[in-house]
């Protein structure tokens, strides 16, 4: 590259949709200009929601972009799934300001995928430096990037951020053609319990697979009441608006999946999934009703199924979850990259960061060792 121009931009809507995706490709839609969008559109970013957004631009010579960070100013720490409050806490009585900081991520999607969207990956360093600017330029504590996909680790540990490692259960496709295929590769006692939970979770029911126009307003409806039992639960309050759904839908068609589980043509728990180029993503579920399985079924099983149906390499199930693994689901790494700038507070996480990444990848072999699969 001859020559770069880096601008901060005022929203993902700001830049045009072709120019996005070709610098984030089609892999991920996480990343993709329609979701980040439907984002903003549906106000679950932006406002009050303590997610401003600010994507970072690095233009080429032809005046168009080579290099796009999804970055947002944050004035917490939550929607994250990568937790730095003990960080924030310190700094804080250490008489800094840690927010804003500066977030370079999918807001409230903890799905590994690239951070770095480059046209031309030579302007990778560009884009990392001009992060730095930010931070730099406005006093900021620092700048976070998670859920980086492994293949941009080496970037972000070359320009000095500081790498935190983190564990996720994942299934991986060894070429099932069904998935009995799947079940024999487990130990015997594991496939059959896992014959007994699907027993279990479909008694009395009906489960429906839902995408593109298939899915409608009823089905968006009733959704909404299943998310947002899950987020009163898990969150305190639901971080995406009603509006993000259909907005969803209507802008990633195909690539949305609703499995819905009904009970006299009622839907009583659903799950909702993005299909990527090779990967099924698995992200929300609720039920209205309690039944025994009924979230293994929904959000591992059928996803199982569904990632078998469309020859997909893997399924990644979202955040945490040791319950994952007898289910086939085993522990992956997962990564984050983080630019501190004082030199103190650098060293002390960095410190951190060394002892945390010894106990994760101890954890990792010791419930890898722990899955369910038959031994050789």
């Amino acid at each position: 590259m001859t020559s770069v121009t880096a601008r901060m931009t005022d929203g993902v809507r700001a830049i045009p949709s072709a120019d996005w995706d070709a610098c984030a490709g089609t892999g991920n839609p996480f990343v993709s200009h329609a979701f980040l969008v439907a984002l903003e559109e549906s106000g679950s970013v932006g406002g009050r929601s303590g997610w401003q957004p600010l994507p970072i631009v690095v233009d080429g010579a032809d005046g168009r972009p080579v290099a796009i960070a999804p970055a947002y100013a944050k004035s917490h720490s939550q929607g994250e799934y990568v937790f730095d409050h003990g960080w924030a806490d310190a700094w804080e009585r250490a008489g800094g300001q840690y927010y804003p900081k500066l977030q370079i991520a999918s807001p409230f999607s903890p799905v590994p995928g690239p951070r770095l969207l480059l046209r031309d990956p030579a302007a990778a360093p560009a884009l990392i430096g001009a992060l730095e600017a930010v931070v730099d330029q406005n006093g900021l504590s620092s700048a976070h990037a998670t859920f980086v996909a492994e293949e941009q680790v080496a970037a972000f540990e070359a320009a000095g951020w500081l790498i935190r490692q983190g564990v996720q259960f994942h299934w991986t496709n060894d070429g099932y053609a069904r998935f009995d295929d799947f079940l024999n590769a487990l130990a015997s006692r594991k496939r059959k319990a896992i014959r007994k939970e699907r027993t279990a979770a479909v008694e009395g029911l009906s489960i429906r697979h839902l995408s593109g126009d298939a899915i409608q307003p009823k089905h968006w409806d009733a959704f909404w009441r299943f998310y947002q039992d899950t987020g009163n639960r898990k969150w305190g309050r639901p971080y995406l608006t009603r509006a993000f759904f259909p907005l969803l839908g209507e802008a990633l068609g195909d690539r949305v999946l609703l499995i819905l589980a009904e009970r006299d043509g009622v839907p009583i728990a659903g799950a909702l999934n993005l299909v990527g180029d090779d990967a099924l993503y698995g992200r929300y579920w609720g039920a209205t009703e309690e039944v025994p399985f009924l979230h293994f079924e929904l959000c591992y099983y059928q996803a199982i199924d569904a990632a078998i149906a469309r020859g997909l390499s893997r399924v990644e199930a979202g955040a945490q979850g040791e319950h994952k693994l007898a289910r086939g689901y085993l522990p992956v790494p997962t990564w984050s990259a983080h630019y501190i700038p004082d030199a103190n507070f650098r060293s002390a996480v960095a410190d951190f960061l060394s002892r945390e990444r010894e106990g994760v990848s101890a954890d990792a072999d010791y419930l890898t060792a722990l899955g369910p699969y038959r031994r050789a």
